[in-house]
C-alpha cells in the first residue's frame, strides 16, 4: 500500500459547552448532528495536493458542529478506494467522476459521489522543450495510464495540433484510438504520480492538477497549454467526495462536503493554487 505514515489529524472535537455567544444557536444545531451521528471522526483518505491541504481548511468548520477530521494521505489511486469500500475509511478526496466510475466497473466496487469540490485544468508541461513550436519527429511525452486520464491527456494533445484521435473516442480513448500522428510521437505512460519525475528525460508531461502543483509547476506561468476552466473537460472532471454507496446521505459527510463548499475554503481555493484549482459552483 503506498499510504504516508503520517496521518493527519485536522481538528478536534468541540464541546457543546464551548458554543455561546454570536451564532451559537447554529453551532448547536450542528453539534446537535453530530451528536445525533454514529460517526464524529471522518475518516478521509485523501492526494497530498491540493486535497489533504483543503481539507485542512475544512477542519475548522467541522469542528464547530462537533466532528474530528482524520486525514491520511495516500500517494496513488488505488488505495483511497479500496479503503472506502471496506468501510476502513469513511470518504476520499481525490478522484474525478469517470475515475470514479471506471475503477467501479474494474474493481467491483461500489462507491458513489456524495459531492463535488473543484476541478483542475489539466495542462501540458516543459520537458526537455519549452514549446510546442519545438516538437519534432518522434518525440517522447509522458501521460497517465489510468483509463480517464490517459484519454484526458489525449483529448488536450488532439485540442493542441499534436495528433488526431479517432471519430467518438473521447473520454475511453487511449494511444491505441490515434488515429493521425504527425510527428511520430511516444507515449510513455505512467502512473500519475510519477510522471513529474520523468520530466527532464521527455519532450513535454501532461500532468493532472495535483501533480503539476506537488512539482513546482504554475498553471498561469508554466503550463504550455491547459483546459479552458469553462472547457466541458474541466467540468467533466470535477473532484469529488467519494463514499461507500448508501453512505452519502450520513450526517457526517453532509456535513463534510458542506464545509468543503464553504465560501472560506473556496477563498481559499481561489487565493492559493494560481488557477491550477478551481472551486466548483
Amino acid at each position: 500500500m503506498k499510504k504516508r505514515v503520517l496521518s493527519l489529524v485536522l481538528g478536534t472535537a468541540v464541546a457543546a459547552s464551548a458554543l455561546v455567544g454570536c451564532g451559537a444557536s447554529s453551532k448547536a444545531e450542528g453539534t446537535a448532528a453530530a451528536s445525533a451521528s454514529t460517526n464524529t471522526t471522518i475518516k478521509v483518505a485523501a492526494s497530498a495536493t491540493p486535497h489533504a491541504e483543503i481539507l485542512e481548511q475544512a477542519a475548522p468548520i467541522l469542528e464547530e458542529q462537533g466532528y474530528t477530521l482524520e486525514v491520511t494521505v495516500f500517494d496513488d489511486y488505488v488505495q483511497p478506494n479500496l479503503v472506502v469500500d471496506s468501510g476502513e475509511f469513511d470518504a476520499n478526496y481525490f478522484q474525478h467522476i469517470p475515475y470514479l466510475e471506471s475503477f467501479n466497473e474494474e474493481q467491483g466496487t461500489d462507491l458513489v459521489d456524495a459531492g463535488g469540490i473543484h476541478y483542475e485544468p489539466f495542462g501540458i508541461y516543459p520537458g526537455t522543450k519549452s514549446t510546442l513550436d519545438q516538437v519534432a519527429e518522434g518525440d517522447v511525452i509522458a501521460i497517465p495510464n489510468d483509463t480517464t486520464n490517459e484519454a484526458r491527456a489525449l483529448l488536450l494533445l488532439q485540442d493542441n495540433g499534436l495528433l488526431t484521435l479517432k471519430e467518438g473516442a473521447g473520454l475511453t480513448a487511449t494511444i491505441n484510438d490515434i488515429e493521425e500522428n504527425p510527428y511520430s510521437l511516444s507515449f510513455q505512460e505512467l502512473e500519475a504520480a510519477q510522471i513529474a519525475r520523468v520530466k527532464d528525460e521527455v519532450a513535454f508531461v501532461v500532468l493532472n492538477g495535483n501533480y503539476a502543483l506537488e512539482a513546482g509547476f504554475s498553471v498561469a506561468k508554466d503550463s504550455i497549454a491547459f483546459e479552458a476552466a469553462d472547457s466541458e473537460a474541466a467540468q467533466t472532471y470535477v473532484n469529488v467526495i467519494a463514499v461507500k454507496n448508501g453512505n452519502e446521505n450520513n450526517p457526517e459527510i453532509k456535513a463534510l462536503v458542506e464545509a468543503l463548499k464553504s465560501d472560506e475554503v473556496k477563498e481559499y481555493i481561489t487565493n492559493t493554487y494560481d488557477g491550477a484549482v478551481v472551486a466548483f459552483e
